[in-house]
């Protein structure tokens, strides 16, 4: 497939027209898409109470084909019952696209023990049953978990639910991706998230973009990277792949940039993966050394007045050999220099990165470098510039805030043991890596998915499949139907049909990784049958706990929901009038470092193991047609890709190993293998892409120790005829 000039564009344009008309019309989509409820996708930040396709600076319009695609999925019709009724074996060969493509969930399905077939069942008969068992199971026994496309109200209900049940096993998608970022900041600044607001945006003069591909995952923010070159700024991307839309972009909503395109990176490096740490600490390096002939390389009064550590980290960086982290990171001195010389001459950057940096056993240590660099200038804390790890799922940032977590915050334990008269468990709580393992292992006996694909987020496949085929009891709620509904059953398996975020009858809030608190209006369900989350949530949780000080049937009420939120959790205390005032907010202190005193921290390269002749360091990749683990589209035109059954590897790569374009290979490691074909694409000699979740049974289940994150960017894989 011919690469087009440039990301984004009439293409775009068009896809959004055809994708329309298959939901049924553009007028049908324009309202869907118009209505006051927050973007389902990304936490790039759209919609709310100022319209679904106005952002949070007001810019309208606002929206990407992620946004609708995400929508197309929920105006489906609803699954003909004959496709319900397909036994599993015919369901397995369906890819994630097709599963996603059958229609919304409209009743509740279950599969006992031993069934070849999921059946429908009635939501008396779900509600009995599932918390029938939930009260037979010992609560260490049980582990819930959320993806973030589910509200703060559910996500709150949920993990309420979960700790008056009598556990701390409440864990979230983000410890599959953005946890690291979480650890690396709370060690850092006291505060685990971004420190810019969209504004920042508006007054950077440099962006640097550090393993992340947002043409692909975050399109939107290409305007962003537009209006900042035509200000005169700078970007710097940092990735092994030369993406095409870091290089080139086409922004739909700009008549300009749509005829003409727009050049987006003044400058592309290209690591090799895994050598990010030795990348920054050379460019911290060269930054001090710079400082002895230019005061404002780095910021010194910031260093003294708001940072520890700066005297023990320029003694590192002293003593650091240049060369041998230049060979690590794979990268000339030259090209090193010049993002320094960028760098130095900025009066305000951003440093923003996505999983390129967080799934790595080392993903802490990769932010803790990151947020050294951006303190040496005083970044943190400075209008336009600071932190901004690029979250996925439009509320995953909320589900942390709220508490979806195993370690809830000293300041939300003691609240709500105040507000309600309750005492709450204190046994620590397994994160998603833990818990799949303690399934595996033959210990959970009953566990919920709020939302998203956990077979399909989990690295090690055949594992995830194991672990979850040990539960007794494994309840999803979803939309429609995905992978893990069948490649991920337990003994006995329920699926939940749920409302759409546009379709709750009541209001919802959501956070963006701006920590830009949105109101979504819901609206009227499309189908008969799905329920909202809080409602099922808040039903279950009077049927196992009975009489207890929380009225659950009053927590139906989204309304006294947030009113809980408000006085509970620190920084949402604007919830408890947003009904009212339908006036959203950004959470107070988080703009800025949260302390006055952030922390550098002394971060080594790591060791990453040697290759042999025919091993490469991989790393999984996601499509320009897809948003987390849903499939929509199997090619890659970004990437030249038609197919999502390859293996991208450098020209170089190709004849080392004596392979040619499309040849199939077999790629394999000690996890698993596959049956791939060879093509080409602009990554660094001596590393390969694969796309995700499908290569899911490559990747180890090893974590990184800080924040058990999988290490999905760090795979060492042999490629053989």
């Amino acid at each position: 497939m011919q690469l087009p000039s440039a990301a984004g564009g009439f293409h775009a344009i068009a896809y959004t027209v055809t994708k329309a008309f298959k939901a049924g019309g553009v007028l049908r989509m324009y309202r869907a898409m118009a209505s006051k409820n927050a973007c389902k996708t990304c936490a790039l930040g759209m919609g709310g109470q100022a319209g679904g396709m106005v952002n949070e600076a007001g810019h309208f319009p606002e929206f990407c084909k992620k946004s609708i695609q995400a929508m197309a999925a929920d105006l489906q019709s609803a699954i003909p019952v004959l496709a319900l009724d397909a036994p599993f074996e015919f369901l397995a060969g369906h890819s994630p696209r097709q599963l996603e493509a059958l229609g919304r969930l409209t009743m509740p399905l279950v599969a006992e023990p031993g069934a070849d077939r999921y059946r429908i069942a009635t939501w008396d008969e779900a509600l009995t049953r599932i918390s029938a068992k939930l009260k037979a199971t010992t609560p260490a026994d049980s582990f819930f978990y959320a993806s973030g496309r589910s509200s703060n109200e559910a996500g709150f209900l949920m993990h309420l639910l979960a700790r008056l049940y009598g556990t701390n096993n409440v864990n979230n998608c983000s410890f599959y991706c953005h946890q690291a970022s979480g650890v690396g900041l709370t060690d850092v600044l006291g505060s685990g998230t971004g420190t810019v607001t969209l504004d920042d945006l508006e007054r950077t003069d440099l962006y640097v973009l550090i393993g992340g591909n947002p043409a692909s995952n975050h399109p939107r923010l290409l305007r962003n990277l537009m209006d900042l070159k035509r200000r005169g700024g700078s970007v710097v991307v940092i990735n092994p792949i030369n993406e095409l839309g870091q290089e080139r972009f086409r922004v739909p909503s700009d008549p300009l940039s749509l005829v003409f395109g727009s050049d987006i990176a003044d400058l592309i490096i290209q690591p090799h993966i895994g050598g990010d740490i030795p990348l920054l600490l050379a460019t911290a390096k060269l930054l001090v050394e710079r400082s002895a002939w230019d005061t404002h390389a780095i910021d010194r009064p910031y260093l003294a007045g708001r940072c520890s550590g700066f005297a023990e980290l320029e003694a590192q960086l002293a003593g650091l050999d240049l060369d041998d982290l230049l060979q690590r990171a794979g990268v000339p001195r030259q090209t090193v220099e010049r993002l320094v010389g960028l760098y130095a001459t900025s009066a305000a950057t951003v440093f923003a990165w996505a999983m390129g940096i967080t799934h790595h056993l080392h993903g802490v240590d990769n932010v803790r470098a990151i947020a050294n660099l951006a303190l040496l200038r005083g970044m943190c804390g400075r209008p336009g510039g600071g932190l901004m790890p690029l979250r996925g799922h439009s509320n995953i940032q909320g589900l942390g805030t709220i508490g979806f977590t195993p370690s809830l915050k000293r300041a939300i334990h003691e609240r709500l043991e105040q507000r309600f008269g309750i005492t709450l468990p204190t046994t620590p709580g397994l994160d998603t890596m833990r818990s799949m393992e303690r399934a595996e292992a033959g210990g959970i006996r009953c566990a919920w998915a709020l939302g998203g694909n956990l077979f399909g987020s989990s690295p090690d496949a055949a594992m995830a499949t194991r672990a979850l085929a040990s539960i007794d009891q494994l309840v999803y709620f979803n939309t429609t139907l995905n992978t893990g509904h069948i490649h991920g059953r337990g003994r006995e398996t329920w699926v939940l049909p749920v409302l759409a975020r546009d379709e709750e009858p009541q209001a919802t809030s959501q956070e963006s990784m701006f920590s830009y608190v949105r109101l979504s209006d819901g609206g009227q369900p499309r189908h008969t049958g799905p329920r909202s989350e809080v409602q099922v949530i808040s039903a279950i949780a009077g049927l196992v706990l009975g009489c207890t000080p929380i009225d659950w049937a009053a927590l139906a009420d989204h309304g006294n929901v947030r009113q809980t939120i408000s006085a509970v959790v620190p920084g949402l205390e604007g919830l408890a009038a947003i009904d009212a005032t339908r006036a959203e907010f950004h959470i107070p202190g988080r703009r800025r470092t949260g302390s006055p005193q952030a922390n550098l921290r002394l971060v080594q390269p790591p060791q990453l193991p040697a290759l042999g002749e025919r091993q490469l360091r991989a790393m999984t990749i996601r499509s320009e047609g897809q948003f987390n683990s849903v499939v929509y589209e199997d090619g890659d035109r970004y990437r030249g890709a038609r197919t999502r059954d390859v293996i991208l590897l450098a020209e170089a790569d190709i004849a080392r190993l004596g392979l040619r374009d499309g040849e199939q290979v077999t790629v394999a490691n000690a996890v698993g293998s596959l049956r791939l074909r060879v093509c080409p694409a602009r990554i660094r000699p001596g590393n390969a892409a694969l796309y995700y979740p499908e290569a899911n049974v490559l990747v180890p289940r090893d974590v990184d120790p800080e924040s058990g994150t999988p290490a999905f960017k760090s795979i060492v894989v042999s490629v053989n005829r």
